[in-house]
């Protein structure tokens, strides 16, 4: 049996043609994209460092965005080597900080952003 490999999908509303906050903010690289006739994002997949997550427009009946469902129910936690510069270039892309950046008591320097679609994100380092 392969290793099984962690590849989490967000959702985007219908209709989105940009995306480039996730390259922008995280470096990401675009691995491919399937496109509606609109031109629209059907599908993206990227890599930030090897790890692999998908874009994907919402589906009424099945899987919605943030901003349809009203919040978001999950945060996508990366693990950085410089927590702050990854906030401010992720700010500097179109993010909310909804937590800044500070060390905890458990061993970990952490920040919590919003990304542009709704999607929650923490930042972190082990110190």
């Amino acid at each position: 049996m392969a290793t099984p490999v962690f590849a989490p999908m967000l959702v985007i509303p219908n209709g989105i043609t940009d995306v480039s906050f996730y390259t922008k903010a995280f470096d990401a690289e675009e691995i491919r994209r399937f496109s509606n006739d609109d031109g629209s994002i059907h599908v993206m997949e990227f890599s930030i460092g090897g790890a692999t997550f998908h874009l994907h427009e919402q589906w009424e009946t099945k899987l919605v965005s943030p901003a349809k469902a009203g919040a978001s129910t999950v945060s996508v936690n990366i693990f950085v080597d410089d927590v702050d510069a990854v906030v401010a270039q992720a700010v500097a892309a179109g993010a909310r900080i909804t937590s800044p950046a500070q060390d905890f008591d458990y061993g970990y320097r952490q920040a919590d952003i919003v990304d542009p679609f709704g999607h929650c994100w923490q930042i972190q380092k082990k110190i």
